[in-house]
This record gives structure tokens, C-alpha cells and sequence, in this order.
């Protein structure tokens, strides 16, 4: 089968590959039909998150079902799929406390040995581990390309917002996918205001689209108009959808005393955080991976009810092959959202 590896920085390949064989009585094997670049895996495409040369990437995938363990129950032989971009082992300390994300088995798709050794979507076929948990059923009417984004996207957007209170004042920095899926999980949310911040023109109209204030990040000043926003006090969430510490400083900045940071951004380095500044406005930080097969039911049945609704940030539909070219165009900011089909 054809697969999508990493080579090295800002250089991958599609090869042949080993189709993937059932290993454990609740795995299961999905044939492909949709996977999407993503920009974790332009961490990785930029050398930044460190894998193994000629590893599968990629970590969303929608698909159906081609073979099933005897211990699968979510989905059977011939299903239309989606899956999370990580498995959980469901039985652990954290499992059971609902933080499948931070389960201590957990293994995510297609980031080399670091995060489990488990490779990823960006293929023909893919063997997923603990399909009950990681795996569901595309709901009836919902496209290919809406529910690419329930397994990662929507549901880190999702989760990015889970501070946000009916009436609150909530900024995105950061208008890639997943700053524009949080926008509109803000929205789901409640925010009386949505204010969305980045410097590209396309990302802006399209959270305009969605009913957040768009700010530019270097034609306005963000500040002042949070200030102008919110009579002075600052926002309620901030959503740091960058990971860059000058966004990060930015967030603390814009933030309300009492407010909340959600760092969804991915960062795999240090950086400096001004403490004094988080202390004397008593800030609350959120961090890390989100807890996708945590929010994934409520994330699919806000989907298929269109109250949330990723079909407009899918930009461009290529083949698998073209999937070096992809990766080229992601990089540019050419695209927002890139779906690969066989």
C-alpha cells in the first residue's frame, strides 16, 4: 500500500509500505477514504518534533472498516469511520477519570517512537489500536470532510473553549483550523463576543463568517481593541491556537484579571513566560493535548446538527500521491485545509 513518510525536514515521500494486520482483539483496520495535513504535522515536517526517517505520518482519517478483531463493538466490517488522532487504553488511573488524553498507554498516530510507535493515516490503510474508544460511526448525512474534523480539529477547537461561560468575551490568537474551529466553539459556547486575531486577510473574512471580530495583528493593535471591546477589563478566554511565545506573552496580555489562558498551540521547547504578569492578574493556564475521545460524542452531535460546521476551512481536495506538494502548499499558507483521497 502507498503511505506518506517522513524523510527529512521539509522533505517527505510516498512509498511502499506493508498493508497493516490485525494484532489484538480489539483492533481494527481501516481502508482510507480521507486524511488531512494538519499543523502538527508541520511540527513535523519542519523538524521540529523529532521521528523516525521513513515513519507513516498523518492522524486524521475518516474511512471504512475492512477488518475488526472479535472484540469491536463500535463499528463493524464495511462501516464508514472516523477516528481520533490518539488511543486510549480506557482502563487506566486517568482513563477512568475521563482524561483519555492523558491516558498511560496512549499512542498517537504517526509521531514516531516518542508518542508510541504507531503509524499513521496518511496511507491506503491504517491498523487502530482500542477501536472502541477510537473509532465511530459517521453519522448519516454528515460528508467525508466534516467528519475529518471531529478526530483532531474540531475537537481540539472544541476543547480550547471548555472555560467559555454564557456572555463572556473570548479572543482566538491564531486563525489556522483549529483558531477558526475554536471561534465557532465559542460561539456554541455562548460568548457574547468572539474577537479573533491573526494577519492573513482569508482567515480573517472567514472568522468573520463565522461572527467573531476580526483584529490584524500588526495593523491593529490588539490590545487597544480588547480594551475598546470589553470597557477596559480585557477578555474573559483567551485561546493561544499559535504556539509561538510572543502569542503566548500576547494572550496573558489581553486577558481579563481572573481570565483564562487555553494554550492549545503545540509547543515542544522551552520558553519564557512573564509570571508576574499571569500572578498579579490571577490568571488560570490551561495546557496540553486536548482531550479529544473525551469531547469526540458531543463534538460529532454538534456537527451533524450543523451548530458547528468545518466544511469552509477545507480549502483544497489532492490525492495521496500529491501529498509532497501538500505539504508544500500547507507550509506557505497557501491552504487552509488540505484533504487527501486516494
Amino acid at each position: 500500500m502507498r503511505a506518506v513518510t517522513f524523510q527529512a525536514p521539509y522533505e517527505v515521500r510516498v512509498e511502499e509500505k506493508p498493508e497493516p494486520e490485525l494484532l489484538e482483539p480489539d483492533d481494527a483496520i481501516v481502508r482510507v477514504e480521507a486524511t488531512g495535513v494538519c499543523g502538527s504535522d508541520l511540527h513535523i515536517f519542519h523538524g521540529r518534533v523529532q521521528i523516525e526517517p521513513g515513519f507513516t505520518i498523518g492522524h486524521e482519517y475518516v474511512g471504512t472498516v475492512e477488518a475488526a478483531g472479535d472484540a469491536v463493538t463500535s463499528a463493524g466490517v464495511g462501516d464508514q469511520v472516523l477516528g481520533c488522532f490518539q488511543v486510549a487504553c480506557g482502563t487506566c488511573y486517568f482513563c477512568r477519570h475521563g482524561n483519555f488524553h492523558k491516558c498511560d498507554s496512549s499512542r498517537t498516530f504517526g509521531h514516531g517512537a516518542t508518542l508510541g510507535s504507531l503509524q499513521g493515516t496518511q496511507a491506503d490503510k491504517a491498523l487502530v489500536p482500542k477501536a472502541n474508544l477510537t473509532l465511530r460511526r459517521v453519522p448519516e448525512g454528515l460528508s467525508k470532510d466534516v467528519a475529518l474534523f471531529a478526530g483532531d480539529v474540531m475537537g481540539t477547537g472544541y476543547h480550547a473553549t471548555q472555560q467559555v461561560r454564557p456572555g463572556d468575551t473570548a479572543v482566538v490568537l491564531g486563525l489556522g483550523p483549529v483558531g477558526l474551529c475554536a471561534v465557532q466553539a465559542a460561539r456554541v459556547a455562548g460568548a457574547a463576543q468572539v474577537v479573533a486575531i491573526d494577519t492573513v486577510s482569508e482567515r480573517l473574512e472567514m472568522a468573520r463568517r463565522f461572527g467573531a471580530q476580526p483584529v490584524h495583528l500588526t495593523e491593529q493593535s490588539p490590545r487597544d481593541e480588547i480594551k475598546r471591546l470589553t470597557g477596559g477589563r480585557g477578555a474573559d478566554v483567551i485561546v493561544e491556537a499559535v504556539g509561538n511565545p510572543q502569542a503566548l506573552e500576547l494572550a496573558i496580555r489581553l486577558a481579563s484579571k481572573c481570565g483564562v489562558v487555553a494554550v492549545i498551540g503545540v509547543y515542544a521547547e522551552r520558553c519564557e513566560v512573564h509570571m508576574g504578569l499571569l500572578w498579579i492578574k490571577a490568571l488560570r493556564m490551561e495546557t496540553g493535548h486536548a482531550n479529544v475521545i473525551g469531547h469526540l460524542d458531543k463534538v460529532l452531535a454538534l456537527m451533524a446538527s450543523g451548530d458547528l460546521d468545518p466544511a469552509p476551512l477545507v480549502t483544497h481536495h489532492m490525492k495521496l500521491d500529491d501529498a509532497p506538494e501538500a505539504y508544500g502548499l500547507y507550509d506557505r499558507r497557501e491552504a487552509l485545509k488540505i484533504v487527501l483521497e486516494p
